[in-house]
């Protein structure tokens, strides 16, 4: 998910609830604070705000996952804490970014984590943000403590993916989320637990089609919306490093009148001609011509 904020730099909590509504009508569990949520640029008293205002706006049966980012490991903990006090079902953990840790450094930084926040740690592998992998065999070992539930992944290895499906699949107590949008369908057919594409955020209806088609096994149908996503992916990613790629989502959302386009800095939104050619492109996308995906 977004994080949709204000001209001020604070959580803009109307547009966290019609997010969460959207998500909720889709049948989608969001994940905050993470990349796409420009989780490393949200302090802590909006980080709160923020989690509180989507715990605050859940629909029935419906999950909130809460990010943690930082290099600093006592507060990762006491943030952890605070946002499972407030509702969060679990936390979501990246590594820490300044210093390239070792297998067993990243055993007992995730240790930690999990021996001491009170609820459910899920590990958090994106090397493209963190500058290291999480070794196969350091999640092989982080997923027998009882603490913590599960893998995001988004790491671009198509190996690396398939050797962990095909590891945890049958677990029933460690998930396996791809975070890889390209390969949504393709990791579900292979028996991923669950996706995190950020491309859910403006069109979180095609994901739930795919979703309903691979639940019913028919992955053919669910490759057919795995194409219109990776369209759609296509308008805001191509040519665009992450943190312009995020912004230009958000102005795809502030289109169809979700939420801004503030960026928290050091990111900043794109220029005003940008802005335009991507509107454009949205509205050649709709047969109808309505400026709609």
């Amino acid at each position: 998910m977004i994080t949709p904020v204000k001209n001020d730099l604070t959580i803009d909590t109307e547009a966290v609830a019609r997010i969460m509504h959207s998500f909720s009508l889709n049948g989608i569990h969001p994940l905050v604070l993470g990349t796409t949520g420009e989780s490393s640029s949200v302090g802590e008293k909006e980080s709160l705000r923020f989690v509180e205002a989507a715990v605050a706006s859940k629909g029935e049966g419906q999950c909130v996952y809460a990010g943690l980012v930082g290099n600093q490991v006592a507060n990762l903990i006491e943030r952890g804490n605070q946002y499972i006090e407030l509702g969060a079902d679990a936390v979501v953990a990246t590594l820490p970014s300044y210093y390239i840790l070792t297998p067993a450094q990243i055993i007992v930084f995730y240790t930690a984590l999990a021996d001491n926040v009170k609820g459910p740690v899920i590990l958090y592998n994106i090397k493209a943000t963190t500058q290291m992998s999480i070794p196969l065999e350091v999640v092989d070992v982080l997923s027998n403590h009882p603490n913590i539930w599960g893998l995001k992944d988004s790491e671009r290895d198509e190996e690396r993916m398939k050797q962990c499906i095909a590891t945890y699949k049958s677990r029933a107590d460690f998930s396996y989320f791809c975070g890889w949008g390209a390969q949504s369908a393709g990791s579900l057919a292979l028996g991923a637990d669950g996706i995190v594409p950020s491309t859910g955020n403006i069109v979180p209806e095609l994901y739930k089609q795919l979703m309903d088609a691979a639940k019913k096994g028919d992955f053919e149908m669910a490759q057919k919306f795995q194409e219109q996503t990776d369209v759609v992916a296509t308008l805001y990613q191509k040519g665009r490093t992450l943190g312009e790629s995020l912004a230009a989502l958000k102005v795809m959302m502030h289109h169809k009148g979700i939420c801004g386009t503030t960026m928290m800095p050091p990111l900043t939104e794109l220029s005003a001609e940008e802005s335009r050619q991507i509107i454009t492109l949205m509205t050649s996308l709709d047969p109808s011509n309505r400026g709609e995906i």
